[in-house]
């Protein structure tokens, strides 16, 4: 009989140093003969674990019994000072007054290109070895992942692919190619972007950058909240949140917001579009599920599967889910504007949509919490929205109080 998935991912990490590249990685029709020589299964392996000959993931697979740790956030926060911004923490009192809790807003969409990718995006690229970069590097993304590599390769002077789906939002696009980024278009879902994108890899020898399921991106994202930790814990004399709301699409923002805020007692709560719940049911039922993403004004957040790597750190640390309609997500973004006079995305706008309905401290108080929670977290994930959205939806919402 064969063996399993996390086996042969232990074969894996066993090999040799001369079998890796200096990134990592091992070339597709080396790793089949290796693990076939192990015994595994073929049928065992995930369908992007079967990648084409020659395309190159820009590192190897994580054995899930080496999650990455508070640790490697802080390192990454190191790595990455300088090339991305310390985003602001903001308070807004008129929103804290409507969500009966003080907000503590980390404002990743004043983050450069707009969003939170920028910081695992630069993590990645900054691994790879200078003639690894030289070969450029590819992605698959709906749009703020794709702006994020285009940035971090101009930072470290290598050209870039962006595959992006037909629907991409036009600011988004051209985005990625004000930063230099090539973008190619397919498809409308997160399959068909990755298919091309490997295909394209295969015949360039660029490195593909993950856009969320890896620990190095993971790593990354969670430098936002290890900021919003470290900012609240300076400002209240070393006290701490209760509660962070995370926005989720991939999971490589809460997996890593996970890791950062487990130090703090702070409570983890994902946050999704209705029918684009891919995180809440596969926490539901202990693995992950595929789910055709369902039209949403949140364009960020609508993969059709979770990261394996997110997932599981989510199943050791997400305390609950929550999902969101588009009536929601216009009203807590007009009301961040109108209040706070800060603009985000739809997908940005996701968390804090729950924190001014009440959903969480409702739920925290159905989990047996004596008290409401004081200090809620909430990650403003991105920023960049088309400005005829932003005039439809104050027409929509013309009045929040």
């Amino acid at each position: 009989m064969g063996i399993g998935l996390s086996e042969a991912r232990a074969v894996l990490d066993d090999l040799p140093a001369e079998l890796l590249s200096s990134a990592n990685r091992l070339d597709a029709e080396e790793a089949t003969r290796v693990l076939t020589e192990a015994g595994a299964d073929a049928e065992v392996l995930r369908p992007e674990d079967r990648r084409p000959r020659g395309a190159r993931l820009c590192y190897r697979s994580l054995p899930m019994t080496e999650l990455p740790s508070v640790d490697d956030v802080r390192a990454a926060a190191e790595r990455i000072a300088g090339r991305v911004h310390r985003t602001p923490v903001l308070r807004v009192e008129a929103l804290d007054a409507l969500a009966g809790a003080e907000l503590w807003l980390k404002a990743e969409n004043l983050q450069r290109i707009g969003a939170f990718k920028a910081r695992g995006a630069m993590h990645a690229v900054g691994h790879l070895s200078e003639a690894e970069r030289a070969r450029g590097v590819i992605t698959f993304s709906s749009g703020n992942h794709a702006q994020a590599v285009a940035l971090a390769a101009r930072s470290y002077g290598c050209a870039a692919t962006i595959v992006m789906p037909t629907d991409a939002p036009r600011i988004k696009v051209a985005g990625v190619r004000a930063l230099g980024g090539e973008v190619i278009f397919a498809g409308t879902t997160s399959d068909e972007r990755r298919t091309v994108a490997l295909e394209l890899a295969e015949k360039s020898g660029a490195a593909v950058i993950q856009p969320f399921d890896h620990p190095q991106i993971v790593a990354g994202a969670g430098t936002a909240t290890l900021e919003l930790c470290d900012e609240v814990a300076e400002r209240t004399g070393g006290e701490h949140l209760d509660a962070l709301l995370v926005p989720v699409g991939g999971g490589g923002l809460i997996a890593g917001a996970c890791i950062a805020a487990a130090p703090t007692g702070a409570e983890v709560y994902s946050v999704e579009p209705h029918g684009c719940d891919a995180m809440a049911r596969s926490l539901e039922v202990g693995h992950r599920v595929p789910v055709p993403p369902g039209p949403t004004l949140a364009d960020g957040l609508k993969p059709t599967m979770v990261g394996e790597l997110n997932l599981e750190i989510a199943r050791r640390h997400v305390k609950g889910s929550f999902r969101v309609d588009d009536a929601q997500l216009g009203d807590a973004l007009v009301r961040l504007l109108v209040h706070g006079k800060v603009l985000v995305e739809p997908s940005g706008a996701a968390a804090l949509a729950i924190a001014l309905g009440g959903q969480l401290i409702a739920a925290m108080a159905q989990r047996g919490r004596s008290e409401p929670p004081r200090r809620i977290g909430v990650i403003l994930s991105g920023g960049n929205v088309d400005p005829r959205l932003v005039a439809r939806l104050l027409a929509e919402h013309p009045e929040p109080v």
